[in-house]
């Protein structure tokens, strides 16, 4: 059967690997010195967008229970604050915005504050620190260098105020790593799950591309052209799962998974495309590429894909605030 479309790519893709992103890109060109005046100047990077999911570590924990859970980091327009929001889902669901404020002590180590919002309808697009309330008990502090970053808080502070910030307490994080593509996070609710318990989130990376399923489904002929187009899909690299239609909007019945995982048996890393049938939550259809992969597809007669990689920016890093 002839493909109803050709590859068709929109932009040239960035390939230079992997972006060192967020939260934290709270990074600048090693520690930073104390000021000579004695304030401690605010280390934060021009930030882009970032999210973090631990989809892969809950894929390898089945059937042992650890609770999906999704990092959004986004800048807020401030110099050293940014905003972070953690969605954990599963049997209880819970979801928590924290503005953080980011500053250097003295000793050029890294100080990192949570802040509530003292008003329900405190918005992060509509920032302003007068609405956010520092929450001094669970400040993280650590260091950072180009490539890295450590922090920690106090549990027994944290605790201390836990109890007045109320069921969102349980999202505020305990110690934060970042390296490279991972985030890895103890949450305060980790707590009840062990010592080593934490999230070990990996940096989502966003496909986007076209879909085309045949009205006969999996028993179309060569000769059916009876084609339905889904255009302007999007799927993050960690998960993302996306729904495909017919022409008039209801569902095919099939939808697409992509995810990156790491199998046992090799131990070898894929970015996995997969084609689900709803019904029964099987898969009908999957293809493997590399994790670096710009580029992934599926041809199965019936159903053709196409997703390509958004070029993604790049993080200017500076310090301020000397």
């Amino acid at each position: 059967m002839a493909s109803v479309y050709a590859w068709a790519m929109k932009r040239s893709v960035c390939n230079t690997g992997v972006v060192l992103a967020a939260c934290l890109t709270l990074l600048s060109c090693g520690n930073l010195p104390p000021r000579s005046d004695g304030a401690a100047p605010v280390i934060v990077a021009a930030l882009a967008p970032g999210s973090y999911s631990n989809h892969e570590q809950v894929w390898q924990a089945q059937p042992l229970e650890t609770p999906p859970v999704q990092i959004d980091i986004a800048a807020l327009g401030r110099e050293g604050w940014v905003s972070w929001r953690t969605r954990l889902a599963g049997a209880t669901r819970l979801d928590a915005t924290w503005a953080m404020r980011v500053v250097s002590d003295p000793s050029g180590g890294v100080v990192v504050t949570p802040h509530r919002a003292l008003e329900v309808t405190a918005e992060p697009a509509r920032f302003d620190p007068e609405t956010w309330t520092a929450l001094e008990g669970c400040a993280l502090r650590g260091s950072a260098s180009a490539t890295r970053l450590e922090l920690a808080a106090d549990p027994a502070a944290c605790a201390a105020i836990a109890p007045g910030i109320g069921a969102q307490a349980a999202l505020l994080p305990l110690t934060i790593e970042q390296d490279g593509e991972w985030l890895r996070v103890r949450l305060f609710s980790d707590q009840a799950r062990g010592a080593d318990a934490r999230t070990d989130a990996r940096r989502m990376h966003w496909f986007e591309g076209w879909a085309a399923v045949n009205g006969a489904g999996r028993n179309a002929t060569a000769d059916n052209v009876d084609w339905h187009m889904n255009r302007g899909l999007r799927l993050g690299s960690e998960g993302g799962r996306q729904a495909l239609n017919w022409r008039d909007g209801s569902a095919s019945g099939y939808s697409l998974l992509l995810e990156r995982l790491t199998y046992r048996e090799g131990g070898t890393p894929v970015l996995k495309l997969s084609v689900i049938e709803d019904a029964s939550a099987a898969v009908i259809v999957y293809a493997w590429a590399n994790p670096e992969a710009t580029r992934i597809g599926i041809n199965l007669g019936w159903v053709q894909i196409g997703l390509e990689r958004e070029v993604e920016p790049l993080i200017a890093r500076r310090r301020v605030g000397q």
